[in-house]
């Protein structure tokens, strides 16, 4: 008798929810970035976010909030309302590779969130100081194989670091790693001579290395990049370096699935554009978008195995 009861109830709640993704949105939508303006992510988020908001008919707000590795972010979106005006653009950091690296995550990266979809592929690349004497990666191991623990590395994010240390562990070589809290500001530690190398993605780092202010060796993704003609992928020296540097959309656990489709055929629409592939392509972005959120999803709980194999792997110690 109580689940006939609550037969009423259920259809009322279905037919508000179906109702309520039919109006959605009818105020403006903000997009979280667990990173600094300048940012890779944040220049991709910009251009999705202008796109979207004009499929939308509602302006999408584009709101860093950098620190601690993407956690400040991380957190304050897996606590918000579930009701599709709090969205996360966000990367393999907070939800592949933090998991591994920090023993208390203040956010469970897949019952904290509802996955709408993945958007592409931003690859890194591996930049010196231009006054350094090396033109190849292979250069860069047979100098700091003669100089063990004198050059330095530049890391903002976990990327950078997990890059940087497979790198070493693969080589065979002693560089040291040096924090910073966004790309941009380990991008000006190198221009100026303080490190030595960056593993930098090509968001925030193609205007330099366009400008011939940093000189470019290996890019991470295992294809080479199409912003990068002729620059070849780290695997290409160090076999077995596998490593995707993805972005993504997600919400708050318990986003109703209306509006998860709304969002998801929304954004592919944007992604699907010609115009707007031109303009991640000059930021280094390569779109490349998963068919569902449910195939989102599983890739989600792929590459969280994945990063932290990596990160295992190269002996990263968890903080």
């Amino acid at each position: 008798m109580r689940l006939v009861a609550l037969v009423p109830f259920l259809v009322s709640a279905l037919v508000a929810t179906t109702a309520a993704a039919q109006s959605y949105p009818t105020q403006p939508i903000t997009l979280v970035v667990p990173f600094a303006a300048g940012s890779g992510t944040d220049a991709v988020a910009r251009v999705v976010a202008k796109g979207l908001g004009e499929r939308l008919g509602q302006q999408v707000l584009v709101d860093n909030r950098a620190g601690a590795s993407g956690q400040i972010a991380a957190q304050f979106v897996a606590s918000a309302k579930p009701d599709g005006y709090t969205l996360m653009m966000t990367t393999n950091t907070t939800h592949s590779a933090n998991p591994a690296l920090f023993r208390k995550l203040r956010y469970d990266p897949i019952k904290g969130f509802t996955p709408i979809t993945r958007v592409g592929e931003l690859p890194f690349a591996v930049v010196v100081n231009e006054k350094l004497p090396v033109k190849t990666l292979p250069d860069l191991i047979a100098l700091a194989k003669s100089k063990p623990g004198k050059l330095s590395y530049g890391t903002p994010n976990s990327t950078s670091l997990v890059a940087s240390e497979t790198i070493k562990r693969l080589a065979g070589i002693d560089v040291v790693g040096i924090p910073y809290k966004s790309s941009p500001q380990a991008l000006t530690e190198l221009i100026g001579g303080n490190i030595d190398m960056y593993v930098v993605d090509l968001g925030s780092g193609g205007a330099m290395i366009k400008a011939n202010k940093v000189h470019v060796l290996a890019t991470t993704n295992t294809n080479g990049s199409k912003m990068l003609p002729g620059v070849p992928p780290i695997a290409q020296t160090l076999k077995g370096f596998d490593l995707t540097s993805w972005n993504g959309i997600l919400g708050p656990a318990g986003l109703p699935r209306p509006i998860v489709d709304k969002l998801n055929t929304e954004i592919l629409a944007v992604l699907a554009d010609k115009g707007v592939q031109e303009q991640l392509l000059q930021l280094g972005f390569e779109v490349w978008p998963s068919k569902s959120p449910d195939e989102f999803a599983k890739y989600l709980s792929e590459q969280l195995d994945h990063w932290g194999s990596l990160i295992k792997q190269a002996a990263i110690q968890p903080e």
